[in-house]
């Protein structure tokens, strides 16, 4: 078995001062076949086709397969972590055919069970991993909640997690949240006895995995200390969020729903990361053993995985958390305004707005509500914001709830429309790179524009429902899919409609990106039959 000569490097193997893993990356949090294994294949691709070194490790015992994305062969041992340490795991690595990226394969058909970790095992694996001499770590830690998926979730610096459009995907998704918490919550609790034994009586005589934010308020009336610490924890866990396999609209916008309800339910982060439209592209090259992002670079699929993979990249580089502000334990509802995902400034069609996308969220049957709350809890969920919506929209009425709820300075509350720190993060990196590449003689491509549209957080249907351009044609202007534009003179205004939008010049924008056009559709029309 050949070793990657970056990766096998004895020096760094026997030096404990070795530069060890910048970023440890974990794929996982739902049930199986929601496409972990295209999510953490193609960002580790991904970040090695920027010429970052990168490991990829496959730790889902119940369905391992990464080695098949890359027409590789299985390993059938594991390595011995406790005897060998990060030189076992780097010892057991094999080269993929993506320059950089080294891939540690599951154990198939092993005499042993692989990775039935004790505690102290899993501590040992974990620091192996954090020595491995790369840029980033990528773990497929498969599917499911329970050990040792959970532990290697939590100890990442990055834990993403992946579902689709489904209940019961989405379900897991929730169940791993409060999974999370309760062991989050252990940890923090280990050596003080006390408290364990007032948390655990609490979770038993609640019943199941309680919502943390329920668990919190349970603990204010015997030790408030105790439910500092809980809220604490639970605002500590940020996991990602991917949905794969969309198909519509509300598919889509799936992700920053349950964002949403999990931090005004959970009072947990769950930052929406991104979604990946339904693709043919993906099976078929699964079916030719090799990556998405390196045998359909150009799918629609790939454009989604490699947005996704850039606001990761982001993430690593900013630091979009350095100054939030904690918020308080929560010991009382949350105001109207919160439950419209509105701010007290809001004008009436603002409320008219809000109301009507959060009466989408929390339909009967909807998809994000699935297990979240059960009928009666969705009903009366359902009555709040109606009562908000009367009472935001009548101008007596909300004067005096106003004047009743905000005596003096408006307190911090949890919104329905929670942030997205992958999304800001992303527009910083995008800003910096753009400060450098715009200048006086800049040519104004698609991609370039594409780029600036994503910086300033913008979407091609918000841009087309201001301009009243046709969705396709700006699509097409950013693909630059030339045939498909409209005749010369009405391209000319698009593209100027489009760099107003973008805050641009729009002269330079239209000469540079009308002769690129001109000079490729001769290019074609010079091509032989």
């Amino acid at each position: 078995m050949s070793e990657d000569p970056r990766i096998s490097n004895s020096t760094q193997a026997d030096d404990p001062a070795a530069r060890a893993a910048n970023h440890v990356i974990a794929v996982g949090g739902g049930r199986g076949g929601v496409g972990k294994s295209l999510v953490s294949v193609n960002l580790a691709v991904y970040l090695a086709q920027l010429g970052k070194s990168v490991v990829l490790i496959d730790l889902d015992q119940g369905g391992s397969n990464l080695h098949a994305h890359f027409g590789l062969r299985a390993s059938s041992s594991e390595p011995d972590v406790n005897e060998g340490g990060a030189a076992a795991i780097r010892a057991a690595l094999i080269p993929t055919s993506v320059p950089g990226l080294v891939l540690l394969p599951a154990a198939h058909d092993a005499p042993k069970r692989g990775l039935s970790l004790r505690a102290g095992r899993k501590l040992r694996w974990l620091a192996a991993v954090r020595a491995l001499p790369a840029d980033f770590v990528v773990l497929d830690v498969g599917s499911g909640h329970g050990d040792p998926g959970l532990d290697f979730m939590l100890g990442a610096d990055i834990p993403i997690a992946v579902t689709v459009p489904e209940p019961p995907a989405i379900e897991t998704t929730y169940r791993f949240l409060r999974m999370a918490f309760r062991s989050r919550l252990r940890r923090r609790l280990l050596r003080d006895r006390l408290r364990t034994s007032l948390v655990e009586r609490a979770l038993v005589e609640m019943g199941g995995l309680p919502p943390p934010i329920d668990l919190v308020r349970r603990l204010l009336a015997t030790d408030r200390s105790l439910a500092e610490i809980a809220w604490a924890e639970a605002q500590g866990l940020r996991v990602q969020l991917v949905v794969n396999q969309t198909r519509v609209r509300t598919d889509a916008e799936l992700g920053g729903w349950m964002s949403g309800l999990s931090s005004r339910h959970y009072g947990m982060a769950l930052d929406e990361l991104g979604h990946i439209e339904h693709d043919d592209a993906v099976w078929l090259t699964v079916r030719r053993k090799k990556p998405l992002l390196a045998d359909s670079p150009a799918s629609k699929s790939a454009r989604n995985v490699e947005r996704i993979a850039r606001r990761v990249l982001a993430l690593t580089t900013t630091r979009v958390h350095e100054h939030a502000q904690a918020l308080p334990v929560p010991n009382a509802d949350p105001t109207l305004y919160a439950l419209l995902g509105a701010t007290r400034s809001a004008s009436d069609e603002e409320i008219r707005r809000a109301y009507k996308r959060q009466r989408e969220i929390y339909a009967t049957g909807g998809l994000a509500t699935a297990s979240l709350l059960d009928a009666g809890e969705l009903s009366a969920a359902q009555r709040k914001l109606d009562e908000a919506y009367d009472t935001l929209l009548d101008a007596i009425r909300r004067r005096a709830y106003d004047l009743s709820t905000f005596p003096e300075t408006e307190p911090l509350v949890q919104s329905a429309r929670a942030t997205r720190p992958a999304l800001v993060a992303e527009q910083l990196m995008l800003q910096e790179q753009l400060q450098r590449e715009i200048g006086p003689h800049t040519e104004f491509t698609g991609a370039l524009l594409r780029k600036v549209r994503e910086s300033q957080g913008l979407e091609l249907a918000d841009i087309a429902a201001k301009t009243r351009i046709g969705h396709a044609y700006l699509q097409a202007i950013e693909d630059e899919r030339f045939e498909s534009l409209p005749a010369l003179v009405y391209t000319r205004g698009f593209v100027g409609e489009l760099a107003k939008q973008l805050r641009l010049d729009p002269s330079p924008v239209q000469k540079t990106y009308l002769r690129r056009l001109r000079e490729t559709l001769a290019a074609r029309r010079k091509e032989p039959a």
